[in-house]
């Protein structure tokens, strides 16, 4: 089979090292009858052990020539190849319980990591490699420097687990960034839920949009009564913890300043 050339348009870089691989599936640990998919499959190189665990593999490849290599290398009825934009792609169509693992793109990580939140209900976890830059971000706490939107969205949503670094060696090409594996278990119907996700979202992105400047400033015109939610009036956005924004997004709604 010709040797295929990493595509800069899908971001591609090939994972190689062995010793990844095999800690990779080592932490997703799939049992035979679980529902694995897999986004980027690329050269296989966690679709071989992974479609030797399972009774069946979806995969998801958005390169054609990618996509062909995966149909004439695994039978079908072991391994369905979803030529599709992971972007695009609707999970809730695999069913419940979904164990989604991925080398995935850098270029449209943040992206996916939002798409996917809406089908949360549906999976039981995802083991992603990632930017280790984007990793320190999901995982970060308040006060951190990582600290920011990104966080706050996704831990509201998510427990999140930084498990280990990959080097740039263990890939083909390899990329100018250190990687991560991140574990994302997605957080049950009991968890503090704002009243409004659109309000939730809006409030988030609003008060990290100028982090430097104190959040009643940023947010001045909304009229918020500090005292009333026990908010420091000096704040900053990476100050306040996901249940202060859900309180904060709360205090809106039933304002009426948000819907």
């Amino acid at each position: 089979m010709a040797v295929h050339q990493a595509r800069k348009r899908f971001g591609q870089n090939f994972l190689t090292d062995e010793s990844v691989i095999e800690s990779i599936v080592r932490a997703v640990s799939p049992e035979r009858d679980d529902t694995v998919i897999e986004i980027g499959p690329g050269l296989s190189a966690l679709t071989g052990p992974l479609h030797d665990r399972v009774a069946h593999l979806d995969v998801i490849e958005i390169d054609r020539d990618l996509a062909a290599r995966l149909r004439k290398r695994f039978a079908p009825e072991r391994l369905t190849v979803h030529e599709a934009d992971a972007l695009k792609v609707d999970f809730a169509a695999f069913g419940k319980d979904l164990r989604v693992v991925g080398n995935l793109p850098y270029n449209i990580s943040s992206p996916l990591l939002f798409h996917l939140v809406a089908f949360a209900d549906h999976v039981r976890d995802q083991h992603f490699m990632l930017q280790k830059e984007v990793i320190a971000r999901m995982v970060a706490r308040p006060g951190d420097g990582d600290y920011g939107r990104l966080s706050v969205m996704l831990q509201v949503r998510y427990a999140m687990q930084h498990l280990f670094d990959v080097p740039p060696e263990a890939f083909d090409p390899p990329p100018k960034v250190t990687s991560a594996v991140v574990r994302m278990v997605p957080l049950p119907a009991t968890r503090a839920q704002a009243k409004s996700e659109r309000a939730f979202s809006q409030v988030v992105a609003r008060a990290f949009s100028q982090r430097r400047k104190m959040l009643r400033r940023v947010l001045a015109d909304w009229q918020i009564d500090w005292a009333q939610l026990d908010i420091k009036e000096t704040a900053r956005a990476e100050e306040l913890s996901v249940t202060d924004y859900i309180r904060l997004a709360d205090y809106l709604v039933e304002q009426g300043v948000l819907a």
